[in-house]
């Protein structure tokens, strides 16, 4: 009786690897793209408790908190105007908030009072800190 030997794969063999090899590939796609929207939601919760330590140091430096836009304010639409702002009066012009995390940052309330709000620019993820409080993030987080 003759042996076949065979010299390589077959085709069957070379597409269920290939099969294989694109299903943990689409696992890790989804798995990284979660992580890193955990981790900008993550450096932008740390940014803003950055900031409320500097409106702690404002108000001890000149008695009332800094807000964007004109006091007193109920509510902000943060977009890159309300972040430089925050910059320019609380940090001295430093880049504190990070352009790569997909949020812009605002401040509303009066001179006694601030909530500050950070609001990503692609999904309806809003994460709000009030002062004295804890950082909170909207049920779309």
């Amino acid at each position: 009786m003759k042996s076949k030997s065979s010299a390589g794969f077959s085709l069957v063999e070379l597409l269920v690897v290939i099969a294989i090899i694109g299903i943990l590939s689409a696992v890790g796609i989804v798995t990284y793209n979660g992580y890193v929207s955990s981790a900008k939601k993550n450096s932008a919760e740390n940014t803003i408790q950055q900031i409320a330590l500097a409106q702690t140091e404002e108000y001890a430096n000149t008695g009332s908190f800094s807000v964007t836009g004109s006091p007193p304010t109920t509510a902000c639409a943060a977009d890159s105007t309300t972040s430089q702002e925050i910059e320019n009066e609380l940090f001295g012009g430093d880049d504190i908030i990070p352009d790569d995390i997909d949020f812009e940052i605002c401040i509303f309330g009066s001179g006694s009072s601030f909530t500050i709000q950070g609001e990503h620019q692609s999904s309806p993820c809003v994460i709000t800190l009030v002062k004295n409080g804890a950082v909170t993030r909207s049920d779309d987080c």
